[in-house]
């Protein structure tokens, strides 16, 4: 079924345009919309790169990255080349994957789509980890063809090659030592005309793993339609992203909400992705943002409060080009969120996605931002409490949170059980707990497997964390789970204290009694851990594993 202007008809039809700009309260700047719903025969390249040529925009600046300008016309150019060696040279057939291992330049957007547009899998991986790591990717997707840079070759060839039981041949960005082939040359030597494979709609597109911040990483499959869907209903309804905007995301685009910040949002409508691939610390962003000026700025809670503390010492920190900065990967808190907006003057729009959702399915909006939630469901998605009974959960009890969208995953590879506990017909299982308010405003408790349940009542680790945030002393908080000497569950807090202040008792002491001036009792933590920094994936996202593993040595 067809939807009407230009809006793609998803799980119960199409959804009246009208409908949806008065939801999203779009203000009078002009927005470019898709001229037709997705079609059967569909090819996510096409759409995201070649499109642009036809509508006129090949001398237009698709990508910005430190000196380097590539306009659209120039991508196409170089997606082609790649897809011609890839398919001829390397025989890299539909639907068999190919690894890329790259930081956030250039190189990462030409693989992607020359992949896709062969029909090809890219799977876009973490840049931050270890070569035993590698070895477990490389096998669990079975790509024969893997794309990485000079700096990151090391950290393939430290895995014995025996064990690689699919790798064949590995692709450098940069100078190329024997045995391996070099990016450059492969483009210099093939065609740059290159015809879509004729995908449909419903092929798949390509993997991304989850991000680790629960244990092992699990590939998440998502289909050709789903990089449109996430644009159309998030960024087009809550950003309202046009042309003219200029797109920079300290989330990296192997991170399911980097991907879409930093490359097909910009992509979707014609505009320019500043990419970075340093690290993103206060100093960097503020170089990047001072030269590129971008309109559009993604990030995660413990980055704004890097950039608050930044801008404390550093007065002359501009964010004036920046019409809206959005916020995922954690819960951001509400002082947070406050203290952003007076040292920059703009709001956060906080919200919650995941790679099996590909992006943000709850947000604030611009104008509507109630510090502390996570929003309200975006256009296009909904979402739902139930209780462990798959019961819905009256207003402002605790629950697990479930999404409907068309761009969630079509399964995890390889995890037919994992993927059976998780999706239910149209609807899956995000393994968030959440409550709603009475304005239809979502708030985070935690992950299901982070929940306590103390003195017989439900705790929300979240909760905690916020409170002991208002603390002056404090920069980061996670709370987790530990077991007393009689093996009850009680509350454990682990402290990153801000520039200034230094561990003690007599602080940890404090803090407790602060949370207990403002919660119930069992809710104090039963004890105060401080440490200079919180384990974390490479997006942002607390690692709680790894804080409740330690937290059974008290």
């Amino acid at each position: 079924m067809e939807a009407p202007c230009g809006r793609i008809a998803l799980d119960d039809g199409p959804i009246d345009a009208d409908t949806l700009w008065a939801i999203a309260e779009v203000d009078s700047s002009p927005v470019s919309v898709p001229h037709e719903p997705v079609p059967q025969a569909f090819n996510a390249a096409d759409y995201f790169v070649d499109r642009h040529l036809r509508e006129g925009r090949s001398s237009r600046i698709a990508i910005e990255c430190e000196d380097q300008r590539v306009s659209y016309s120039q991508l196409s150019d170089r997606v082609n080349r790649l897809g011609n060696a890839l398919r001829d040279t390397l025989e890299v057939r539909m639907e068999e994957r190919v690894f890329v291992l790259l930081p956030d330049i250039p190189e990462f957007a030409y693989c992607f789509f020359a992949a896709i547009k062969i029909g090809a899998v890219p799977v876009p991986v973490n840049t931050l980890l270890r070569p035993n790591d590698y070895e477990f990717l490389l096998n669990d997707t079975r790509a024969r063809v893997a794309i990485t840079t000079e700096p990151l070759l090391h950290l393939i060839q430290q895995i014995p090659r025996e064990r690689l039981v699919f790798l064949k041949s590995v692709i450098v960005v940069g100078a190329a030592p024997a045995g391996t082939l070099s990016f450059s040359e492969l483009l210099a030597s093939h065609s740059a005309d290159l015809a879509p494979a004729p995908t449909c709609t419903d092929d798949v597109a390509f993997w991304l793993y989850s991000s680790g911040s629960t244990g092992a990483p699990k590939a998440c499959i998502h289909l050709q339609h789903d990089m449109v869907v996430a644009s159309e209903q998030y960024a087009r309804n809550i950003l309202h992203i046009r042309e003219s905007d200029r797109f920079f995301s300290v989330a990296k685009l192997f991170f399911a909400y980097g991907l879409g910040n930093a490359l097909y949002f910009p992509l979707a409508v014609g505009a320019t992705a500043i990419l970075w691939p340093g690290s993103p610390s206060p100093r960097h962003i503020r170089d990047v943002v001072e030269r590129h000026r971008p309109t559009l700025f993604f990030s995660v809670p413990s980055n704004y409060a890097a950039l608050a503390d930044y801008r404390g010492q550093n007065s002359g920190f501009d964010l004036s080009s920046v019409r809206l900065a959005v916020s995922a990967g954690e819960a951001l808190p509400a002082s947070l969120c406050r203290r952003f907006t007076e040292c920059f003057g703009f709001e956060i729009l906080d919200g919650i996605g995941s790679t099996e959702a590909l992006h943000i399915f709850v947000s604030n909006s611009p104008g509507a931002v109630r510090p502390g939630s996570s929003g309200r469901a975006v256009p296009g998605c909904e979402v739902k409490i139930l209780d462990d009974q798959g019961r819905p959960v009256p207003t402002g009890e605790i629950g697990n949170l479930w999404v409907k969208s068309d761009a969630v995953c079509a399964a995890y590879w390889n995890r037919h059980q994992r993927t059976k506990q998780t999706v239910e017909g149209h609807w899956i299982s995000t393994g968030d707990k959440f409550h709603q308010d009475g304005d239809g405003y979502y708030w985070f408790d935690g992950r299901t497997d982070d929940m306590l349940k103390v003195s017989g009542a439900w705790v929300s680790p979240s909760e905690i964390e916020s409170v002991l945030m208002e603390h002056s002393a404090v920069g980061e908080a996670a709370v987790v789970a530990n077991q007393d000497k009689d093996g009850l569950t009680k509350p454990v807090a682990w402290v990153v204290l801000k520039a200034g202040f230094i561990g003690s008792a007599e602080l940890a002491s404090s803090l407790q009694e602060f949370v207990v001036s403002r919660l119930p009792n069992y809710k104090r933590p039963r004890c105060v851990e401080f440490v200079s920094e919180l384990p974390k994936t490479a997006t942002g996202k607390i690692q709680r594993f790894k804080l409740r593993e330690a937290s059974l040595n008290f």
